[in-house]
């Protein structure tokens, strides 16, 4: 069996790392996997695992923060870029079709139907889940509007996001190698993470907090959207550590994480039992309530309430770790559910 994963976004972020962890989990099975990416991705992250991809036309409108402009745009362009993702399912003979995300969810699930191949979209989007839903089957991921809802429809199934196991493998000795001398490993230390990309309010929180009353070691990770951002970070005591592809070893070093409220990593810290505080509003001002998905071991805040409300985290680790825990194991085999999906959907296919 074989199945093509189109991804959207380029290649290096939050994305591709969903769309990895389902090909290693599909992989496990005996399911061989390709992927297509936009043709403008520069597919960093795939070729840090040595995958080469289709290149395909995969628009994108924004995903959480899409304008009716840019939905009109993206909706202009979707016609053609799903005549070509035909053209790849067809040379790659897939027997199905995961569609990763926004704009690479909505091609995947479109060409599918036109191909005439079982499909299956992941979905976190407004715009993706409007569509799809209508489609094909979805593993609907906890940062969509329907993800809450008590019943879904019958070719629906509700997922937390697939992370890869060995994140639980991480060593804090291998991160404290990659330390600079200002590092105090007396002291707590806070990461600030919003992804792959480091958001503008993301940096300013970061700033904010080495500046406040909090004694921590406070480590940013991501490359930023603009280099503007990494202003914010001077004469501060802030450890810049850019793009890393060790975030295993470097949770473990963490004793609380300030991250976006959304994304792959939320779900590898919970993995790893670290307290989380959500930042609202950093990407595009979205908000996707990610304390009712994880109670307990995730607080909310704003830009405004960030000390006080780390404060409170930092009282708390405890208790935050015990509740981590409960949600450890279904998000540690999220993956291979998912997986188990895909190839049910395939199955169901060769049986029409």
């Amino acid at each position: 069996m074989k199945a093509l994963l189109m991804v959207t976004g380029r290649g290096m972020g939050g994305d591709a790392v969903t769309a990895l962890n389902i090909s290693k989990a599909l992989t496990k099975k005996g399911v061989k996997c390709e992927f297509a990416l936009d043709r403008s991705a520069p597919g960093i992250l795939m070729e840090k695992n040595g995958i080469k991809w289709h290149k395909i036309r995969i628009p994108q409108a924004g995903g959480h923060a899409a304008t009716k402009l840019k939905l009109t745009k993206a909706g202009l362009k979707t016609s053609i870029a799903a005549l070509e993702a035909v053209k790849a399912i067809r040379k790659s003979k897939a027997d199905v079709v995961v569609g990763i995300i926004g704009g690479g969810a909505i091609i995947g699930c479109i060409s599918a139907k036109i191909a005439r191949v079982p499909g299956v979209g992941v979905l976190n989007t407004p715009t993706d889940t409007r569509v799809c839903t209508r489609l094909n089957a979805n593993i609907i991921l906890p940062e969509s509007n329907i993800f809450s809802q008590d019943s879904l429809s019958e070719n629906s199934y509700k997922c937390y996001s697939p992370i890869n196991p060995d994140i639980i493998g991480g060593k804090k000795e291998e991160a404290l190698k990659k330390m600079p001398e200002s590092f105090d490993p007396t002291k707590n230390t806070i990461i600030f993470s919003s992804g792959s990309s480091l958001f503008e309010m993301m940096a300013q929180a970061a700033k904010n907090i080495s500046l406040g009353e909090i004694e921590a070691n406070i480590l940013v990770v991501g490359h930023p959207l603009k280099d503007e951002f990494l202003n914010l970070f001077h004469k501060t005591s802030i450890i810049y550590l850019g793009y890393v592809d060790w975030v295993n070893d470097l949770l473990n070093l963490a004793d609380v994480a300030v991250l976006s409220d959304d994304g792959v990593m939320i779900h590898e810290a919970i993995a790893c039992k670290v307290p989380i505080v959500a930042l609202n509003g950093v990407k595009y001002g979205r908000y996707h309530n990610m304390s009712r998905i994880f109670p307990g071991a995730l607080m909310e805040t704003s830009l405004e309430n960030l000390q006080d409300t780390l404060k409170e985290a930092l009282s708390n680790i405890g208790s935050m770790k015990k509740q981590a825990q409960k949600y450890g194991d279904d998000v540690l085999h999220s993956a291979d559910k998912i997986a188990d999906i895909i190839i049910q959907e395939a199955k169901k296919g060769r049986n029409k």
